[in-house]
């Protein structure tokens, strides 16, 4: 595989859980060389699993240092030197208080780029308070505004703070300062906290809200699943399809494949009676199962789609066709993402285990291993 968009660009991701390492995932996809630095010894890192399935790692190497040996703190400071990009996720101070902070870095490399990524942010009242990604949404308002009326609201997974919040505006962060260091020759410290992402995720709503067209109801508006032609339905089998019939030349359709009569419903913006078109579309969607209703409505602008399993999803035939998920070694997993015309993304490397490859990133960024003999595993 040739080179992706990134070839050349040298990353240093620091020890971390959730959104670093898929931040430097992404970064590696893109053809950048992330060297990872892992601990030594018995490390609670949250998930647990077989290497070849710590899919974040892959395309990295791994270099497994004990942090509390100044040899350590140096070889990494070696490493800094050489390095484009620095990824770290640590609470605020830490890496200051391990001689790694960004006056160390970038004394040693001023064109360094210094990405921090916490879930508070560098400071204020909770900056150095405990954390994830339930809590960092729960303050923004857009955990509150995921649920169905009348419930409590639901967490949707973790990829509203720790991943869209996080590591997407990290890694957003980081290609626009070296975008503005090919203009002054200078890194810079990126602050992504994942409040402010999370927040930023959430613009088009509070625009919203501030015209008086959302509701802090939760299921009460379009896109929470408040109107009836935005949302999921129970087929006659027990699967769900979704539905996001928005523009009325959809919801006309939608309404034609249904096999309902328009003039028998209430009007789609009539708010007041959606729940009697919500029942009408209900009960219709459970006369037929899922794959019956695809036969019916998928590919039309109805903009439909079953709702499908993790097992389900890299088997149908868009997905297949564009290989959205590929299986290097057996394991399945989402490809690169996003595709491009002359550089190709890709997964380049296996997740590596604690160690490997830590001597060949080494020797290929012109470190010498007298200047410590890493702890590989």
């Amino acid at each position: 595989m040739s080179g992706g968009p990134l070839a050349g660009l040298k990353v240093i991701e620091m020890p971390a859980i959730g959104p670093v390492p898929f931040c430097g995932m992404l970064l590696a996809d893109l053809g950048a060389d992330v060297l990872r630095i892992d601990r030594t010894g018995e490390v609670d890192l949250g998930l647990p699993v077989e290497p070849k399935y710590e899919l974040l790692g892959r395309g990295k190497r791994s270099l497994a240092l004990d942090l509390k040996d100044p040899k350590a703190i140096a070889l990494v400071l070696d490493l800094f030197a050489k390095a484009d990009v620095v990824l770290e996720g640590f609470r605020p101070g830490v890496m200051e208080r391990l001689g790694l902070g960004p006056d160390e870095a970038q004394q040693r490399n001023p064109k360094l780029v210094y990405g921090r990524m916490t879930g508070w942010g560098q400071e204020g009242p909770l900056a150095k308070a405990a954390g994830h990604d339930i809590n960092y949404i729960a303050l923004t308002g857009a955990l509150h505004a995921i649920g169905n009326a009348g419930g409590k609201p639901v967490p949707p997974l973790n990829l509203v703070g720790d991943f869209g919040g996080g590591s997407l505006y990290l890694a957003m962060g980081v290609l626009a300062a070296l975008y503005e260091r090919q203009q002054s020759g200078k890194g810079q410290v990126v602050d992504a906290a994942m409040v402010d992402g999370a927040a930023s995720l959430m613009t088009l709503f509070y625009g919203l809200k501030g015209a008086g067209m959302w509701s802090d109801q939760r299921g009460a508006n379009i896109l929470d699943s408040g109107a009836p032609w935005y949302d999921t339905y129970e087929c006659k089998d027990g699967g769900y399809v979704a539905i996001g019939s928005i523009e009325g030349k959809f919801y006309a359709e939608l309404i034609e494949k249904l096999g309902l009569d328009p003039k028998t419903l209430p009007k789609q913006h009539d708010r007041k009676r959606w729940p009697s078109l919500r029942a009408a579309i209900a009960a219709t969607f459970r006369t037929k199962t899922r794959d019956e209703w695809c036969a019916i409505m998928e590919g039309s602008d109805i903009c439909f789609a079953p709702v499908l399993s993790l097992e389900e999803a890299p088997q149908h035939t868009h997905m297949a066709a564009r290989q959205t998920f590929v299986a290097p070694e057996g394991v399945v997993q989402p490809a690169a993402a996003p595709r491009f015309s002359r550089t190709p993304a890709g997964i380049r490397r296996k997740p590596p285990v604690r160690g490997e490859g830590g001597d060949e990133a080494l020797a290929e960024w012109g470190i010498t291993a007298a200047t410590l003999q890493p702890a590989g595993e």
